[in-house]
């Protein structure tokens, strides 16, 4: 019987043997990527960085589209098997053309790793009106997923990776007005929707693209020091949030809270390579395993059940459709 994870069904820990302290140096341990070709979006900073230094000493080779190629050079220097091109996911024809450049390669895809995003940023169009979180930190996955849908089915076993936040207790997806046009924006509440917005998409693309032995995951890298993600946010949002003190020094149970880049890391890993989800899939991860379900009171741990909502995901890819112009048969 087949199992899916529509409303959280299949969404508890699995007993990875992993845990929040866990590196993705941890979790790859023994694990043979040679031959295995895999992408990462934002694979140049952060917990980026360290996933495409992760995948490449096991043998993968990582191709990392990035906006600023000087940087990436820079960033990337010295690791093996990777290559770096040209895109900027605010601009369709930038993801269209990456897409088509590495299909004209002739390669399969084994791993899509929809890791880079955008935070508590002031707001911004893209060139259709489509706020700028809800562009980089979903629309543009479903954009590079769907044109890269032929190689990852290539693959005969590739798996597609969201990071997605616990941010999505921040806010659910308004399907009445995504782009905050009638409504005064809230930079957490639209972060959180992209957020929640990258959850469906996982669920409902791994129930559509199983058939063809394709599976998807969302998850959580944890609270991270040292990442580039916060960088346009105001000090007295960090307050809001309780991180900080007015003087701008973090408060030292949140400092003490935070995982180090490769701890972060951790969980993009163990879902791209792990054989414990082999059978597995839809689910949202954290600290290297399947999560909770969140309570429905207040910030809590684990996935809240609007982001993992049958009806809300089948919508979603609807709305996707329409927003894009982009046609996504499973086939």
């Amino acid at each position: 019987m087949e199992q899916y994870n529509y409303q959280g069904a299949l969404q508890k820990p699995i007993g990875s043997g992993f845990n929040a302290k866990s590196t993705a140096t941890d979790v790859i341990k023994g694990i043979d990527l040679t031959g295995k070709i895999a992408i990462v979006t934002g694979g140049n900073t952060g917990i980026g960085l360290e996933t495409t230094k992760i995948l490449a000493l096991a043998g993968a080779t990582v191709i990392v589209p990035a906006r600023d190629i000087e940087k990436a050079k820079q960033n990337l220097k010295g690791i093996d098997q990777v290559e770096i091109e040209q895109m900027d996911l605010m601009d369709t024809s930038s993801i269209y053309a990456f897409a088509d450049k590495f299909i004209a390669s002739g390669r399969p895809l084994h791993l899509l790793i929809n890791n880079a995003g955008i935070m508590w940023v002031p707001l911004r169009y893209d060139s259709r009106a489509i706020e700028s979180q809800l562009v980089t930190n979903y629309l543009a996955q479903f954009q590079l997923t769907s044109k890269l849908w032929p190689v990852l089915k290539q693959a005969n076993g590739a798996r597609v990776i969201n990071v997605s936040s616990h941010g999505h207790h921040f806010g659910t997806f308004d399907f009445n007005d995504p782009n905050f046009q009638n409504r005064e924006y809230e930079t957490l509440q639209a972060y959180g929707q992209s957020k929640t917005a990258s959850n469906l998409f996982a669920l409902e693309l791994d129930n559509r693209a199983r058939a063809f032995n394709v599976r998807a995951y969302s998850l959580h890298p944890g609270s991270i020091a040292g990442t580039e993600l916060g960088r346009e946010a105001p000090l007295d949002l960090f307050i809001k949030m309780g991180f900080m003190d007015e003087k701008g020094n973090m408060l030292p149970e949140v400092l003490a809270s935070l995982k180090t880049i490769p701890q972060g890391a951790a969980t993009t890993v163990w879902c791209a390579t792990t054989s414990l989800l082999d059978n597995i899939g839809g689910v949202y991860c954290e600290d290297a395993d399947i999560a909770t379900l969140a309570s429905d009171s207040g910030i809590s741990s684990g996935v809240k059940q609007y982001a993992l909502d049958e009806d809300n995901a089948k919508q979603l890819w609807k709305w996707s459709e329409e927003t894009s112009g982009i046609t996504f048969p499973i086939i």
